[in-house]
């Protein structure tokens, strides 16, 4: 696993980029805080809208919680061909390693949903993996 991902779904590109956020974690209290930085690119053929998003979050003893809701950061881009759009988030996490992955679900233009792959990223302190 690494701190990015990229995968593509009918010609929805989505890359991700995570990092520690030392100032805002407490690991006194079994607290780290992890950002994401997500890019999605339509390289595809239609416009297609972005109405939901479903991650699932794992932390270094396995367990896994699911987090589901519409759009992102209060947001349902809508993406034309070549278009992009990118936002930060971020993840608490009782433990200093985990993992994320999960799926935006997307409408187009005619009415069709599908699911676009967000591929498995690590969220890790530094060092933490070596």
């Amino acid at each position: 696993m690494t701190a990015s991902s990229q995968a593509s779904t009918r010609g929805l590109k989505v890359r991700v980029e995570s990092r520690y956020v030392e100032d805002q974690s407490t690991p006194s209290d079994q607290n780290w805080v992890f950002a994401y930085l997500v890019t999605i690119i339509n390289d595809g053929d239609i416009p297609t809208q972005l109405i939901a998003r479903r991650w699932v979050i794992t932390n270094a003893d396995g367990q896994t919680q699911t987090v589901e809701g519409p759009g992102v950061i209060g947001e349902q881009p809508r993406l034309e061909p070549g278009e992009s759009f990118s936002y930060t988030s971020g993840c608490p996490l009782g433990t200093s390693i985990g993992s994320m992955h999960g799926a935006f679900i997307m409408r187009d233009d005619d009415g069709t949903s599908w699911e676009a792959e967000v591929g498995v990223f690590t969220l890790s302190t530094p060092f933490a993996l070596n």
